[in-house]
Parts: structure tokens; sequence; C-alpha cells
């Protein structure tokens, strides 16, 4: 008797071996980590400042005596963020994504620079606004980039990677924090040392190609395929030459250069984007970065007044985000987004709870770093476990996959953008809100947010694991005609980026 195997055991098996080339491939995993050192950037900021913080209320009076000015030098970061994302879109489509990516190493380490040397507050302030500003337009290039240079089948673990090196940096953060603690210029040092990075990666950049996809539909079709070359075997080489091939007749279809409007008078661009900046908001509303950016001092609220102290416990909860998020990595392409991000908001929910009651009863007992306080740092690290594998990653990757290449910088600056506002919202109404509602009455509305943010991935986010761009394109158009556009496809009727 001959047992044969069927053609979809065959396909796995098949689709096994590619992954296992493609993440031995030294080109590529070379080209994600040298492009994820933005995210590097990104983590060790939003890491570094938290720690900093407690010291530089020591050093002047008016930033210890002022909530507002202590959520100002936090969020001044994520002002200019904001606006380095929304411009770095169109600084992406029109340069590329390595010119991007250099603009915003020189600017991230000059506001290293200011912050370092800063004589006030003020001052202080101006170097966090440019620090952001390279941050934003980082945020946006290193996901498109990774996802530009990276096959189909490992793209979510990829990009997944970027936010690694968040998590890595913020780790990496807070271990200069607490290196820095009995040195003079604590925090001078601690902020100082964030252009390191940015040195590094404009380096390691120059010898960098730029995204084959980039140049393959904006500037030259030569260049590109020698850089997919080096990435794919012959035989996949030339499909993903006959796909880009197609992209490019699709792009000559449409205007030469897409405006920030154009994306909402398409139907299908219009529900890629809510998907996509929808999540971006409720990553940053479900309170990540209020815990990034404060746990220190939440740890102190908690009843643990050491400064020390209160960074050896941040510094666990950073451990286990990235330790997270390599779990994530692995199951991205696996479990697959939605359902990652669905997960993932579960136990957010859970842990977010279990913060607002430990700090609740906390106040109603009037105890001091006794069993409440433990339970509070204990959901701490319950909500970083489950938000770092599905919540950080999810709304990252998603966005660099879902937009066709003409709105791939627009929409995912958009995108950016929405998460650095809401992300800006979040660190500067946290302290105000608490002082106004109570820690835990604060935690409890961030959990009723993530209810919400569950029910939009059930309702508005689709599956992409594994799809090509293509793929990803005419599931859109799908959604957006539903039968029609088979009918109309099939005729040659339906207009690429059709109004509605």
């Amino acid at each position: 008797m001959t047992i044969e195997s069927s053609p979809g055991s065959s396909g796995c098996l098949d689709s096994g071996r590619r992954k296992s080339s493609y993440f031995s491939n030294g080109y590529v995993l070379g080209l994600t980590v040298i492009a994820g050192i933005g995210g590097l950037l990104f983590g060790y900021d939003t890491g570094v400042i938290s720690g900093a913080l407690l010291y530089i209320k020591d050093e002047f009076e008016a930033v210890r005596d002022s909530s507002f000015l202590q959520e100002t030098i936090v969020s001044m970061a994520l002002v200019g963020a904001m606006i380095g994302a929304a411009a770095g879109g169109w600084i992406n489509d029109a340069y590329g994504r390595k010119k991007a990516t250099l603009l915003a190493d020189v600017i991230f380490a000059s506001g290293s620079v200011v912050m370092a040397a800063a004589p006030d507050p003020y001052v202080l302030i101006a170097g966090r606004l440019l620090v952001g500003l390279g941050v934003g337009v980082a945020s946006v290039t290193a996901p498109v980039y990774i996802a530009e240079a990276s096959p189909s089948e490992i793209r979510g673990s990829l990009v997944s990677t970027n936010v690694l090196m968040i998590t890595g940096g913020q780790f990496l953060s807070y271990l200069v924090n607490l290196a820095f603690t009995e040195v003079p210029g604590t925090w001078r040092w601690m902020l100082g040392a964030s252009g390191v990075p940015a040195v590094i990666q404009f380096s390691l950049m120059l010898f960098m190609p730029e995204s084959p996809r980039w140049l393959y539909l904006k500037k030259d079709k030569f260049e590109a395929t020698v850089v997919l070359s080096n990435i794919y075997d012959p035989f996949r080489l030339e499909m993903e030459l006959d796909q880009l091939a197609l992209a490019l007749e699709e792009e000559r279809r449409r205007e030469n250069s897409v405006s920030y409007w154009d994306a909402f008078k398409s139907k299908e661009i219009r529900l890629a984007f809510l998907a996509g900046a929808g999540l971006q908001a409720f990553q940053q509303f479900t309170g990540i970065n209020t815990v990034m950016y404060y746990s220190p001092t939440i740890v102190q609220m908690a009843g643990f007044r050491s400064n020390q102290l209160a960074l050896l416990l941040s510094l666990i909860i950073a451990a286990l985000n990235a330790a997270g998020t390599v779990v994530g990595i692995y199951l991205i392409d696996q479990f697959g987004r939605r359902k990652l991000a669905l997960s993932s908001l579960a136990g957010v929910i859970v842990s977010l709870i279990l913060l607002s009651v430990s700090f609740l009863l906390e106040t109603s007992e009037g105890s001091s770093s006794g069993i409440f306080g433990w339970m509070a740092v204990l959901g701490l690290a319950l909500y970083i476990a489950c938000f770092a594998p599905g919540m950080g990653p999810v709304p990252w990757t998603v966005n660099s996959e879902i937009y066709p290449e003409s709105f791939r910088g627009v929409c995912g600056g958009m995108s950016a953008t929405v998460n650095w506002v809401s992300n800006l919202i979040v660190a500067q109404c946290f302290l105000s809100m608490a002082d106004a509602l109570g820690t835990g009455g604060t935690f409890l509305i961030l959990a009723g947010i993530a209810v919400l943010a569950f029910v939009f991935v059930m309702m508005f986010v689709p599956e992409t694991k594994g799809l090509t761009f293509e793929e990803v394109e005419r599931m859109w158009k799908r959604r957006a005609w539903g039968s029609e556009y088979d009918a109309a496809a099939t005729e040659g009727l339906l207009e690429e980026g059709g109004e509605s």
C-alpha cells in the first residue's frame, strides 16, 4: 500500500522550507536589524525619560513642583514624533526609505546633544522636540523598509523584529538609567547616550541598499533586481519581478503623485486606513506608553519610594516587554495578526482591572508598599506580558502591509501620526488624570478602552498572514465592493482607486 501525501501537506512542507531558508539569509536579516535600529531609538527614548525624570525633578525645582511641566518634558518628544511621522510619509515616497532613515538619525543625534547640555527645563523641552522629530520619521520608515525587503512568508516576523528593537531599546534604557544613578550629572548622561544608536545606524545605513520595491516602482529597475536577487532564489525572483511589473502598470494608471486627500477618495483605501489607524490609536489608548513612560513613577505611587528600587522593578517590567515581543515574533506568522491582537487585548483588559483594583484598595486601606503595592507591580507585569506579544507588534506589522505601494508612505505616515497623537494625549494627561481621579480610576478607564479595542479588531481588522502585497490589495477591494468587484474585475470594468 502506498500512502500519498496530500497537496496541502506538501504545500506546508514547502512553505516551511522557504521560511527556514529566508530566516537563514544573512542579507535579509542584516537589512532587518540595521533598519530596526530606528525602533531601538524609539524604545530608548520611551524608556530613558521615565528614569531621567526622577533626577530632572531633583535638579529643577520648577519641574518638581509641576505635574504639567513633567508631562510636557515627556510629551514634547511626542509632539515632535507626530510632526516627524506626518512628514515622514511624504519623505519616504519622494526620496526613498534609505534617505529618510539617514535624515532621522541626524535629527535624533542633534536632539540628544541639546538635551544633555540643557541648562534649564525649557532647553531640555526643545531637545525633546528634536529627538521626537527623528523618532517620528524613523517610526514610519523602519517597518516599511523591512516589509518591502521581506518575503511574504516571514514578513510579519521580520517587521515584528522592529518592535523587538523598540522593547530592547526600552530595556537598554533602564540598564543605562541604573548604571548612571550614582554618576554626577545623572540624567544628562542618560539622555545624551541616546545619540549613540543614531550614529551607529547612520554609519551602517550608508552601506545598505534602498528598498527594492521603491527602487523598481520609482527609480531603477536594474538596481531593484540586484537587491531582490540577494533575497530570493531565481524562480521566486521571477515571480516577484512579474508582480512588480503589474504593480508598476497600476501605478502608471494612477496620478504620478498621491496626496493625503487622495487616500480618502478610494473606498478600499479608506477601509484599510480605518483598520490601520484604529489599531495604532488603540495601541496607545490601552495605556502601553503610560506604563513605559511612567513605570518608575507608577511603582512609587504603589508605595515603593526609593528611586533605585523603582528603576529596578521597572527594569524587570521592561525585560518582560522584550521577552514578550520575542514570543510575538514567533506567533505573528503562525497564529495570525488578528487572533494575536484579540488574545492580547483579552489579557490587557484583565491586567488593567487588576491594576485598578490594587490602587483602589491601597487608597482605601492607606497601606504603603504592602500587599496591594505588590499587587500593582504584578498587574504591571501581567499587562506587559499580555500586551507585548500582540498589541505591541500587530499594529506596526499590519500598517506595513495593508496599503498599495502608491499609498504606503502617505497612509503609513498618517497612521503613525495617529499613533503619536494618541501617545501624546495619554502621556500628557496621565499624571493629571491620576491626580484628579486617582490612579485606580485612571486604569479603570484604560480597561474600558481596551474593551472597545477588542470590539474594533473583531469588526474592522482582517487577517493578512502570508498574503502578498497584491493579494492584500485585492482583499480590500473585495471588502469595499463585495461581489461586484469579482464581476467587474473579470470584465475589466473596475478602475483602480475608483471613488465610492
